[in-house]
């Protein structure tokens, strides 16, 4: 171990920075935010530090003086001569100070980490000088997973100490009653919005249920298939998950994603085929949830748009089981986008309607007002009723030479992009395979211009 973290608590205590340009002003906002009280010594400063003078900061103009370290906890070289830093460093070293020098960690008594701030939970990161900017990419990738309400949760879990221990008598009991609240996502966001009636239900309602039954069911939506689309809050879900329920939409790299020792449960479902009954998927659901585990049931796109997230709630609703939703982005966005088809464009289409593909000869869709024009149509789950897609639209009055695009694997590096005509959407739909989504309407043309995923395009003449 080269450095011991350690984190200081500088409250009103006195510190030195030496340096008045740019990065004395980035060093100086942070022992601010310590709330330490602070000297700055430089020849010149940049505008902040005279606006900052009126707060807990003095200001000393001129040359370095060794009398400044007098009294001092913690001292900064921010200079832009390495001699003088270097001769700060040397002072500090003699009186027993730490002291940080900027752009030199070996000069230096300690060094300056990343810091991802949830107050009061503070992450800091840091590759000991050797790679400031790789230190920089991993905080950026740790504040995208860590939740913005931590810091709440974390300062409420402190108040709830003493109720806890007073609660329940033995450690285990009370590492189980923390693990269930802290990633409890209604209190989270609760105490985000600063609703303090429902954060209170909540807790009563979590040392009034037995520990063992406390389980929760969270729908989260993973998007048409690449992982980037997968929404933060989707990320940070499904690696908390005790128990993951997914069918077959949900893409592999999003499943590597998944918490190593969290339970998979395989509830696949295609068009014509089930390989797990709906009833039994809600059945799953109830019983995990009822042994106490944290569920997540994760579902291709969004699972309140054709993916019967709806229906699985009813159910849950029913049982008492506590549950929330995180939306996903849903495919028809998503293989539209990555196929540079605008699903809306000012000169050709100024609505878009969604519709499940699952229709059949004598159903009560609205052909007529589907086939009217300046609209996007996008069907999911269309490609075995492409015929009678096509017959029902041209027959309302929609042109035959309507342009039409058929994405597989939507958003995927196997995505494939099938362009034609209405009246040929019936035989190119033999080329595709699902999961695909099928988009008609004049906005497809602008494919020509606007793509820019690399794909394999098929174009039918």
């Amino acid at each position: 171990m080269d450095y011991l973290p350690i984190f200081c608590q500088l409250r009103g205590k006195a510190c030195l920075i030496v340096g008045g340009g740019d990065v004395a002003e980035r060093k100086t906002r942070l022992l601010m935010q310590a709330g330490a009280s602070i000297t700055v010594s430089a020849k010149s400063f940049t505008q902040p530090f005279y606006d900052w003078q009126q707060q807990q900061i003095t200001l000393i103009e001129g040359e370095f003086s060794a009398q400044l370290l007098t009294n001092k906890w913690l001292v900064i070289a921010a200079t832009d001569d390495p001699v003088l830093n270097q001769t700060i460093s040397q002072l500090c070293e003699q009186q027993q100070l730490f002291c940080n020098v900027v752009d030199s960690p070996k000069q230096a008594s300690f060094i300056m980490p990343s810091i991802i701030d949830r107050s009061p939970l503070m992450v800091a990161v840091s590759s000991g000088g050797r790679s400031p900017v790789l230190a920089r990419l991993l905080r950026e990738k740790l504040e995208a997973l860590l939740p913005q309400h931590l810091g709440k949760l974390a300062e409420y879990a402190g108040y709830l100490r003493r109720r806890v221990k007073h609660y329940y008598q033995t450690i285990n009991e009370r590492r189980r009653f923390w693990e269930k609240l802290l990633v409890h996502d209604r209190l989270a966001q609760a105490l985000a919005n600063h609703q303090s009636q429902q954060v209170e239900q909540i807790t009563q309602a979590l040392f009034d249920a037995p520990l063992d039954d406390r389980g929760e069911v969270i729908l989260v939506g993973a998007g048409p298939g690449d992982p980037g689309l997968l929404t933060l809050k989707g990320l940070q879900q499904i690696q908390l998950a005790d128990v993951i329920v997914y069918d077959r939409l949900v893409s592999q790299p999003i499943l590597d994603l998944v918490r190593r020792d969290a339970e998979l449960i395989f509830v696949g479902k295609q068009a014509g085929f089930h390989c797990v009954p709906q009833a039994q998927i809600n059945q799953t659901l109830l019983e995990q949830a009822k042994r106490g585990k944290r569920v997540v049931r994760l579902k291709g796109g969004d699972p309140f748009i054709f993916g019967r997230g709806g229906e699985e709630l009813e159910t849950l609703f029913q049982a008492n089981i506590p549950f929330t939703v995180v939306p996903g982005i849903t495919a028809a966005s998503g293989c539209a986008a990555y196929s540079g088809i605008p699903l809306t464009h000012r000169d050709y289409a100024q609505s878009v309607r969604l519709i499940t593909g699952h229709v059949q000869k004598g159903s009560d869709l609205d052909w007529q007002n589907l086939a009217a024009e300046r609209q996007t149509l996008v069907f999911y789950m269309g490609l075995s009723q492409a015929q009678h897609i096509a017959d029902n639209l041209i027959k309302n009055g929609m042109a035959a030479t309507t342009a039409i695009a058929i994405v597989e694997q939507g958003t995927l590096a196997k995505q494939k992009v099938i362009t034609g005509q209405l009246h040929q959407l019936a035989n190119l739909a033999n080329y595709a395979h699902s999961p695909s989504l099928i988009i008609i309407g004049d906005v497809v043309k602008l494919r020509t211009q606007l793509r820019w995923f690399a794909d394999n395009d098929v174009a039918i003449h």
